[in-house]
């Protein structure tokens, strides 16, 4: 293996504000304790010890499926209960103090971290009891299922914020209280014993789905990214963009874009993706001319997009596959056209803004070679290969696939510093090993942290899931179409809206579960009473993407408050300006809803694909170039409804080729492109005489 390279585009230590940054996700994805006396190595020791045995469910390790969710949920208890304080600030009162203790685990949080873990494995203890007792819990399964329901939504609180207690509350007070509402909100209501016995006791609740993906699965694809950031693969990842790209106009922009991209790859974190990428591409984008705002902007919109990428998509891919039952597969492919097209649009937006700013490229000198970048950091390919080949070619399921592509990069890990003090005399070959298992440590102690939230949230959202099964199901639906007033426009319109709003308060994972549980089947079932056919993985996929949009939506949008700490601009304003280039991402759900060849439904010829990806781009840079002011070059006023109309025409051809009689939607392109190549030309002539006259 070569060395990677070293000619690095910037050093962490020199950027603006990035360890503000790096603060802020530490600060969202580990919890705010530091200790500093000997509980400083609980984490650690039960990051390892669950990362193991994650790894060794994957591969030896067979236990039945309640016991994998039940320990799970421990482990995630555990970390929440040691690492995040019960109030972030500091509490001055006497005898309360502890509540707020941030340099050590006080002995009242030890002691809630083991009812915690109890609560969480009683399912397990119990197991064979609580299935002869289905229906009639006696006292100890009620206190036992209370308990789980108290620690959880106190775990929620501590990690992801009150949002998703406050709403699981909601779900419950509706489920006691149903029956006092008015009517046209009446629920028959449930029992305290059904309650605790359905969400507690069985796995209808928090031991749902969701939790049990969060388990088999999304663990060991977060494992993967971290290791792969800890060998370095995040900033070969970098490197690689800014060789690439670098010199051209715009081109840290343009890098950025690749490169988020490429993180988001194995990465399920959009703050986590902007501190990674953005403390080097910010700070280039700046020194070539971006201004702070729109540099931030760029990385926040890239990073968030990352999540749309396949394969990990966030963690909710797998959650949609499980919902929607259909392979895992289906869902990237579903993915797929959606997800480039939008990084091609934004690969677009850069260059437009850089046209519009005059903008150039970085000096070649200032940049790294790419053959010595690409080949220093070639090993770091081998675990991605290694983990599309067994997804696609032999169609290992996704756990499987993911513990084979880990264990390679593990073995890449251990190996990669000995070879190179062997072959390049760099350090020695006992101390290259010693610090490739410092890193593989470091990489399972991160992988277990950046998964408490995850875990903490699917199963929270198995509280609001576990009271809609008892029966709200058909309830919501009426509301919605009620509120709707049984139009699909203004269905999808409020489902967006209250994606958006929960996202602000949700990670991106619980939004999905929320909405889809409450709003999927709706968007089904209401288009089917219009008379026509949507397909349940376009109704999931459209909230998935508008709970992704919250991330850099304000006032909240965490990641642009990171991009903005490292280029110091002002968050709300960055918020906007990033939410501003995503519109074109947020159009995306709007069409695939109603032309399914955006989601390759039922298509299966690759050069149709092919044809549907492009025309899509192209439809997608259309509106970017509307919406932007600028496409070849600047917009006068009639050139934006002409963009808009090519958008509508590449989106839509089904509509467009009904409307004008043709048989085959496909050709309905065509007048797409002329109108489209019409601007092009015309623009063109613009700017030759603008710059003859100039």
């Amino acid at each position: 293996m070569s060395e990677q390279t070293t000619n690095n585009v910037g050093e962490p230590q020199a950027v603006e504000g990035s360890e503000q940054a790096k603060r802020l996700m530490e600060q969202e994805e580990y919890g705010l304790r530091r200790p500093r006396d000997w509980t400083r190595f609980l984490v650690p020791v039960i990051g390892v010890c669950w990362s193991l045995f994650q790894l060794s469910l994957a591969s030896w390790l067979l236990i039945d499926s309640t016991y994998t969710r039940a320990i799970h949920l421990a482990f995630a208890f555990s970390i929440v209960f040691l690492s995040y304080p019960t109030f972030k600030r500091e509490i001055r009162l006497p005898g309360l103090r502890w509540l707020g203790e941030k340099r050590r685990v006080p002995w009242g949080d030890m002691v809630l971290a083991l009812i915690a873990i109890v609560a969480a494995l009683y399912i397990a203890l119990d197991y064979e009891g609580l299935s002869t007792r289905v229906g009639a819990p006696i006292s100890r399964d009620l206190v036992f299922g209370f308990l789980l329901v108290v620690c959880l939504l106190e775990a929620a609180r501590r990690t992801i914020g009150p949002a998703l207690p406050i709403i699981a509350l909601v779900f419950t007070f509706y489920a006691f209280f149903g029956p006092y509402m008015p009517d046209f909100l009446s629920f028959k209501g449930v029992s305290i014993n059904r309650y605790i016995t359905q969400i507690s006791l069985t796995t209808e609740g928090i031991y749902g789905i969701p939790l049990d993906v969060s388990a088999r699965i999304v663990f060991l694809f977060v494992l993967f990214g971290a290791l792969l950031e800890k060998a370095g693969g995040g900033k070969f990842f970098i490197d690689l963009a800014m060789s690439l790209l670098g010199r051209y106009k715009g081109g840290p922009a343009k890098a950025a874009v690749m490169s988020s991209g490429l993180t988001g790859l194995v990465s399920g974190s959009s703050i986590a993706n902007v501190v990674t990428t953005g403390t080097f591409t910010i700070p280039l984008m700046k020194k070539v001319g971006y201004p702070p705002k729109k540099a931030a902007a760029i990385e926040v919109a890239a990073s968030t997009d990352g999540q749309i990428m396949p394969p990990i998509m966030g963690a909710a891919a797998f959650i949609i596959a499980e919902y929607v039952n259909i392979p895992y597969l289906e869902v990237c492919k579903a993915a797929a056209i959606p997800a480039f097209a939008s990084y091609a649009t934004l690969f677009f937006l850069t260059h437009i803004e850089a046209s519009k700013l005059g903008l150039k490229g970085l000096p070649k000198a200032d940049l790294p070679r790419f053959f010595s970048t690409f080949v220093g950091g070639l090993h770091y390919l081998i675990p991605l290969l290694v983990l599309l080949y067994e997804l696609i070619v032999p169609r290992h399921s996704p756990d499987m696939a993911a513990f084979r592509a880990t264990m390679v990069l593990m073995l890449i890990m251990l190996l990669q510093h000995p070879l190179r003090a062997l072959l390049r005399g760099e350090g020695t070959i006992g101390g290259g090993f010693r610090r490739g298992g410092e890193e593989i440590f470091r990489g399972l102690v991160a992988g277990a942290r950046n998964m408490v939230s995850v875990a903490v949230a699917t199963a929270a959202a198995g509280i609001i899931v576990g009271v809609v099964t008892m029966g709200l199901g058909g309830l919501i639906t009426d509301v919605i179409d009620t509120l709707s007033r049984g139009n699909i426009y203004a269905m999808l319109g409020i489902t967006a809206f209250a994606s958006l709003l929960l996202g602000m308060g949700l990670p991106t994972t619980a939004t999905y579960i929320v909405m889809a549980s409450l709003t999927a089947p709706a968007i089904v079932t209401i288009a089917e009473w219009q008379g026509f056919f949507v397909p349940l993985i376009a109704a999931h996929l459209f909230c998935f993407y508008f709970g992704i949009l919250a991330d850099d939506t304000p006032p909240v949008g965490l990641a642009a408050y990171a991009a903005s700490a490292i280029a110091r601009s002002e968050p709300i304003p960055t918020g906007l300006q990033g939410f501003m280039y995503d519109i074109r991402t947020a159009i995306l759900p709007f069409m695939f809803i109603f032309n399914h060849d955006l989601l390759l439904w039922n298509i299966n010829s690759w050069g149709l694909a092919i044809l549907i990806f492009v025309m899509t781009c192209l439809g997608a840079f259309a509106f970017a170039g509307a919406t932007q002011g600028w496409f070849a070059y600047r917009n006068r006023w009639w050139d934006v409804p002409l963009l808009l109309l090519v958008t509508a025409m590449m989106f839509r051809p089904d509509f467009f080729g009904d409307l004008l009689g043709i048989e085959n939607h496909y050709v309905a392109y065509i007048p797409g492109v002329i109108v489209l190549v019409l601007v092009i030309a015309w623009q063109k002539m613009r700017q030759r005489r603008a710059e003859a006259m100039a």
